[in-house]
């Protein structure tokens, strides 16, 4: 692998070409798919859309289109002034993933959101996936304060067979916040860091006889400023071998993220505790939203 470079996509052959990207980075068929003229349509009418290329081969891409803030009670605010970006896609090669490339990607559109004049890129993600969790909310600073059940109906390719709940990232790229993680000022939270700062783990899983991670029966109530709430480290695995145990956890998450999101907290940092023995271990830091 060469160095990846990042640019706009240009030509119609490279709108088609991120229809193979997504195929084969979730494993679904073309229906599934954004039709590449969508893609031109997208990008001409505001839109960001880049690619990631190694040499002249496009192997990942992110699209990004414009739109608003929800602001039901503010009627008389103007359309300007609520928008922001929301990051509808990005794939990658399988062959090509784990090598930093979604974090390339991610920061090239941030730094197109600035040269817009925007301050938020939304998008949703699946909180049990650890390695999005990671990069969304542990690398890029980003938030959530928002759950949604079944955002997209069933699923087909590896997202088949669990609902589609979804979290709302909210990445504020003018923050201080962002700012500091773009240019990597910290390092990565550790839980005995987080524990002894006096944070709660109101969920902590156990490993059966095959080391998969299995959740308590009930999550703790907590009024604690500081919470960690554990999710499996890799949801595909317990997936492919045990659907009903993945479907326990999507059951046992969304209950604790809805709880506490009612009560005021937010999604604001992620901890990865790796394991040599396969038993790595992830967690969300949970703040709350007055402290």
């Amino acid at each position: 692998m060469t160095q990846i470079t990042i640019r706009p996509l240009t030509t119609h052959q490279e709108y088609a070409q991120t229809r193979q990207i997504h195929m084969a980075t979730w494993g679904v068929d073309a229906s599934e798919t954004i039709p590449p003229l969508s893609m031109h349509a997208f990008q001409h009418n505001g839109g960001i859309l880049l690619g990631a290329y190694d040499g002249e081969e496009m192997v990942g891409y992110i699209l990004g289109t414009l739109g608003a803030i929800e602001a039901p009670n503010r009627i008389d605010q103007v359309a300007a002034a609520r928008l922001k970006l929301f990051s509808v896609i990005m794939g990658i090669l399988p062959e090509y993933q784990n090598h930093g490339i979604g974090y390339q990607l991610k920061l090239a559109q941030r730094e197109a959101a600035l040269r817009m004049g925007l301050r938020l890129i939304t998008w949703t993600y699946d909180p049990l996936e650890s390695r999005n969790g990671r990069l969304n909310i542990g690398k890029l600073g980003g938030i959530s304060h928002k759950y949604y059940r079944d955002f997209h109906g069933p699923m087909a390719g590896r997202n088949a067979g669990l609902a589609s709940d979804r979290f709302e990232a909210e990445w504020w790229v003018t923050s201080n916040r962002v700012e500091g993680r773009v240019a990597q000022q910290r390092r990565p939270l550790t839980l005995d860091a987080m524990l002894g700062a006096g944070a709660v783990l109101v969920n902590e899983a156990q490993f059966d006889g095959d080391g998969l991670p299995i959740p308590p029966l009930e999550f703790a109530h907590s009024d604690n400023n500081l919470l960690l709430a554990e999710i499996p480290s890799d949801i595909q695995a317990i997936k492919a071998v045990d659907m009903a145990l993945a479907r326990h956890w999507r059951q046992h998450t969304r209950q604790l993220f809805e709880h506490y999101f009612a009560a005021n907290f937010a999604v604001t940092d992620f901890v990865f505790q790796p394991a040599a023995n396969g038993r790595s271990r992830s967690f969300y830091l949970l703040t709350h939203n007055n402290s």
